[in-house]
């Protein structure tokens, strides 16, 4: 019995009472520190509305990031010649008008942005023939134009490559969408052709009128023309070779027209030739 009266004397006494609420005191405040510092650490009830970048330039998206205390990273680039460089194609998270979601500060906005240019590698067509050269220049993107050149031994085989009056290496890149020219050999030349006047044709009708024309190639180039109506209607203001009349060319010969979707023909002035 006397074991179980000084426990309870102990229980009881100022001493043990204190130490407990010293205990319960400590056990108190670190429980408001806890809480205290997961809040400011976490942000707790913190929104900031997501701003829609989609659409925008990387380039202007940075100071209106840092007013909301938001950042970026870049996770792709991809390639789309119908966007300016730098483009934001898609972001994560959604802006908080289209997905509704806020996020706290400090959050990493990751962004989809696109690039005006892509490259490919140049094919080694050396020695290939003509038509297998000009499927694998469609196939990576790039465009063509044919020179032909006598030769005694390589009929039809490609001789050079060439980008911008330069050869180029098969390990070498370029833009997609490059104009590559072919140097054709060829060891039965015809006879030499007269080249027709395509001034303000359609490229339609300059093509069939040349394709009906045995002996010449064909090339068009129309830097305004960015669409398929544009093509359509566009028409030739200047040829290489030009027209001169009774002058013929070597046969395989490629003539190479200058069109324009905005064409307004030029009407020479005959009143001082009329006596």
């Amino acid at each position: 019995m006397s074991l179980i009266k000084h426990f309870f004397q102990f229980i009881f006494s100022k001493k043990f009472v204190r130490h407990i609420g010293l205990i319960v005191l400590s056990y108190l405040l670190v429980i408001v520190f806890v809480i205290n510092y997961l809040d400011d650490f976490t942000n707790h009830g913190q929104k900031v509305e997501v701003p829609n970048l989609v659409g925008k330039n990387i380039a202007t998206i940075k100071s209106t990031l840092e007013e909301l205390n938001l950042s970026y990273e870049v996770v792709e680039v991809k390639y789309n010649p119908k966007k300016v460089k730098g483009t934001i194609l898609d972001q994560d998270p959604q802006a908080t008008e289209i997905s509704s979601v806020s996020v706290k500060e400090g959050r990493v906005i990751r962004l989809k942005i696109s690039k005006a240019t892509d490259l490919v590698e140049m094919p080694d067509l050396i020695s290939k023939s003509e038509r297998f050269a000009i499927q694998m220049l469609k196939n990576r993107g790039l465009k063509y134009e044919v020179e032909y050149k006598m030769s005694s031994e390589s009929n039809g085989a490609v001789l050079d490559q060439k980008f911008n009056n330069r050869s180029i290496r098969s390990t070498g890149k370029l833009p997609v969408g490059s104009v590559v020219t072919l140097i054709v050999g060829r060891n039965d030349g015809g006879d030499p052709v007269q080249i027709p006047n395509l001034y303000g044709l359609t490229l339609n009708e300059a093509k069939q009128l040349l394709s009906s024309n045995v002996g010449l190639n064909f090339f068009s180039v129309c830097p305004e023309c960015l669409t398929k109506e544009d093509s359509l209607k566009a028409r030739i203001e200047s040829q290489v070779p030009s027209f001169v009349e009774e002058t013929l060319s070597p046969f395989g010969t490629t003539v190479t027209v200058y069109a324009n979707p905005n064409f307004v023909e030029i009407i020479e002035d005959t009143t001082d030739l009329i006596e």
